[in-house]
């Protein structure tokens, strides 16, 4: 249509454009919605963390949503197109207050169901703006349809990132297969624009003038930590449950070797590349913003990915005092699967964990934490001088270093007391995992030797506390035992992945422990 404002794309984009808007035009199926609007309307219902559905969002919610399904298959004008848009905006919006009316954890299913059901649906009516009102027809009569233009991607993956972060993934194995799709349709899209995207990595570093500077300087280690050259499983199983000291309990352990393998050590040093996967930077990312979260100040965006890398990353001398931005514990590998293919989760993460070390503070709390079906990733990118605070986890912890380096100084369990834990915050938050001292400041690091006096007279005990410390290099992994307090800081540009884990697959490592013990007996009888 004349009035979209789309350009024609290049050439060889079509087919695409049609398998996009094919994807699309099913997101838009009314016949699931009918059903929960006939169910709706002959019961009331009220909003139950329990209850997997849209249908306690309210019968007046669940007919805009239909009527604009609807609405969107028969299309019309580009006033109505335009509408659509409209309203879908205000369902979002809807959605977005009822998640931030709760803790994360709590919000009612239904609205985080409405917010990722609404965007999208908001998503597959852009992507149906050149064929506006005659979708249906060309997608029937098998025409060419036109290339994507740059807005559409842009609308597209700005809507569907915003509700996968803030919503998570759709728990429908069908409709997630469908985004999952749309992103890498999306890809496509962009490289018909962008061609140099798609060179190969070697070919692109190349061209690349935008590596990751690498200026930094190394703070003195005075207490070393235990190293290790790619332990096999049972020589880290030994490790863990068969300590030096039963006082401390099983200790960290730097590891050398283990991610010789992972493609992410050469390929994430590249933006470029990192830029390639992010269908041109366009993907949205939650963004820590301050030194670390429990400074004044720090806050939360949702911004491109190619915002962050201009605004935090590719200046290696940021003005005093300009903000940090940090892209913190999240699990980008779910939301960008294409970089999880660059990593390799290690071995060692379904070990048989040992239980929380006796002398722990949180021994009793950890102990009722659930056992993971999986090692939980999340990936760690920013600057340097991002900071995580002393604090402790409820998890078995092994970080990966990838790009850039970090200090890290740990503690064992049994110090807490001299690390004085933070209470109940204003607004219930529990922070007493994260302790009140600084250790940048009471570690030299932040050179303010007055404020580092006064923290000495309101902390007595910290000088007190036992450490050890290492330095991260590229391609090391560094074990954090369950109950460990740490501190982290990054002293470049830094890319790390976190996997957490507490007896992940134990019951397969049981059973086959059990079959290797029958083995024995079996081998022994034998004789």
């Amino acid at each position: 249509m004349s009035n979209t404002g789309q350009k024609r794309g290049p050439p060889g984009s079509e087919s695409t454009s049609e398998e996009l808007v094919r994807i699309c035009w099913g997101l838009c199926d009314p016949s699931q919605l009918q059903i929960l609007v006939n169910q709706s309307s002959n019961s009331v219902s009220k909003c139950d963390q329990g209850d997997r559905s849209l249908l306690p969002c309210g019968t007046p919610i669940l007919e805009l949503l239909l009527y604009l399904c609807k609405f969107a298959r028969k299309q019309g004008t580009y006033f109505d197109y335009r509408h659509i848009l409209c309203r879908l905006g205000d369902l979002i919006t809807i959605a977005e207050a009822k998640c931030y009316a709760f803790p994360f954890k709590d919000v009612p299913f239904c609205w985080t169901e409405l917010l990722r059901t609404a965007s999208f649906i908001k998503a597959a009516v852009f992507a149906m703006e050149s064929t506006w009102g005659k979708t249906n027809e060309m997608l029937q009569h098998g025409e060419q349809f036109p290339a994507l233009g740059k807005g559409t991607i842009d609308g597209m993956v700005e809507t569907i990132d915003k509700a996968l972060i803030m919503a998570g993934h759709s728990l429908d194995d069908d409709v997630q297969l469908d985004i999952d799709r749309i992103f890498r349709l999306l890809q496509l899209a962009h490289l018909a624009y962008s061609p140099g995207d798609s060179l190969s990595p070697a070919k692109r570093q190349k061209h690349d003038d935008h590596l990751f500077p690498s200026n930094f300087s190394l703070p003195n280690i005075r207490k070393t930590i235990s190293v290790r050259y790619t332990p096999t499983n049972e020589a880290f199983k030994e490790h863990m449950h068969h300590p030096k000291s039963d006082e401390i309990g099983p200790e960290p352990l730097l590891i050398k070797d283990l991610l010789v393998h992972w493609p992410a050590l050469t390929k994430w040093q590249s933006m470029s590349y990192l830029k390639s996967k992010t269908i041109g930077g366009r993907r949205l990312v939650p963004v820590e913003i301050g030194k670390s979260y429990v400074d004044a100040g720090w806050g939360q965006r949702i911004i491109p990915f190619q915002k962050f890398l201009e605004d935090y990353i590719t200046d290696p001398t940021p003005l005093p005092g300009s903000a940090v931005g940090y892209l913190a514990q999240y699990d980008l590998f779910q939301q960008i699967p294409e970089l999880s293919n660059d990593i390799i989760t290690p071995d060692l993460c379904f070990v048989p964990c040992p239980p929380p070390h006796h002398s722990s503070l949180f021994r009793n709390k950890h102990l009722e934490v659930p056992q993971l079906e999986m090692p939980m990733r999340n990936a760690w990118f920013g600057p340097a001088g991002t900071v995580s605070p002393l604090h402790t986890d409820p998890y078995h912890n092994i970080l990966a270093q990838v790009v850039g380096r970090k200090y890290i100084r740990l503690y064992a369990p049994r110090e807490h007391d001299k690390l004085y834990p933070k209470g109940t915050e204003d607004g219930g938050v529990d922070m007493s995992n994260t302790s009140n001292v600084d250790i940048g400041l009471m570690a030299k690091l932040d050179d303010r030797p007055a404020a580092r006096e006064h923290a000495l007279q309101d902390f007595p005990l910290f000088d007190k506390a036992d450490y050890i410390e290492v330095i991260l290099e590229p391609g090391d992994c560094l074990y954090i035992p369950l109950g460990w307090w740490h501190y982290v800081r990054s002293l470049s540009v830094s890319f790390s992945v976190s996997f957490w884990f507490n007896d992940t697959g134990a019951e397969d490592n049981d059973a086959e422990e059990e079959n290797h013990e029958m083995g024995e007996v079996n081998e022994e009888s034998a004789f």
